[in-house]
């Protein structure tokens, strides 16, 4: 079953990504004009107009969206193609389909739960997957199905490729909301859609076990957190979002995490709702994000 948004049923996002050049942006919109659209919002950017990239988002309405599509689609190929530009258009009232994999922690996961539950997070969450069982009766209260898939020793191929069963075909992208097993190429290759990753912003300074407590001795005064793509390179995909929160000499390593978990809650979920809504383009490995 679709399940569809109704405040957004009938509009289309379009995502258009490829070298700058004269007449781009007249050629869009002219596209949306004469397929009966109407031009909600729109966002461009160009890292240098003499030979550079160009980036666009554009919302647009049109009435029978669905019905439309087809022809819109190939429109925008005879249209676009002269251009040598990257398109997408997607509609914008069928949310995606998140997974959501966590360990231990479950700060993150009960965030994202939490403003699912509440509409604002523009998802449909038809799993979580834990290599731990002491998150699975807070998960089926929000009525989410839970799957324990352990994950133990250096060999994560078992594991890997149990959770490669259970997403294939049945998620738009993963999240791993603090999932404390790390990720590997394979695992990347085989999904064949985009991870979401947080964690603290100590990285490379405090890696390893204990973090805020390596943190509390060396006396820093911010923490934050970072979300990005997950890639082969380990925390060193495109980031999405970060933030920070200033600390002080009278906290303790433990006042220190609380914040912290603070503030990788709202990045994760910011970053998870930007993504939802096509306000994410990737290039190479940085982002272009139309807040």
């Amino acid at each position: 079953m679709t399940v569809h948004n109704e405040a957004l049923r009938d509009h289309a996002c379009l995502i258009v990504h490829g070298p700058d050049q004269p007449g781009l942006v007249a050629a869009v919109t002219a596209l949306v004009t004469r397929n009966e659209g109407n031009i909600v919002s729109l966002d461009q950017y160009s890292d240098n107009p003499a030979g550079g990239e160009f980036f666009q988002r554009v919302v647009f309405h049109r009435a029978d969206l669905a019905a439309a599509v087809p022809a819109i689609e190939a429109d925008l190929a005879g249209t676009l193609e002269p251009y040598g530009v990257a398109w997408k258009l997607t509609d914008q009232s069928i949310p995606k389909r998140m997974a959501i994999l966590a360990s231990t922690s479950d700060h993150c996961l009960l965030e994202l739960l939490w403003r699912h539950r509440r509409g604002e997070l523009p998802v449909t969450i038809p799993m979580v997957i834990s290599n731990h069982t002491n998150t699975a009766e807070d998960v089926r209260t929000f009525g989410v199905p839970f799957f324990h898939v352990p994950s133990q020793g250096p060999d994560k191929s078992a594991a890997e490729a149990k959770i490669l069963e259970l997403v294939s075909g049945n998620v738009d992208f993963i999240v791993l909301a603090r999932y404390m097993q790390i990720i590997s190429d394979d695992f990347l290759q085989n999904v064949g859609v985009p991870v979401i990753n947080i964690h603290h912003s100590f990285l490379p300074a405090f890696i390893g076990a204990a973090p805020y407590r390596k943190a509390k001795e060396r006396g820093v005064k911010l923490i934050g957190a970072t979300s990005h793509y997950v890639t082969k390179d380990l925390d060193e995909g495109p980031i999405i979002e970060q933030d920070v929160a200033r600390v002080d000499h009278s906290m303790s390593a433990a006042d220190l995490q609380a914040r912290g978990a603070y503030v990788e809650r709202e990045v994760l979920a910011r970053a998870v709702q930007w993504h939802a809504e096509d306000r994410v383009i990737r290039s190479g490995n940085h982002t272009i994000v139309f807040t």
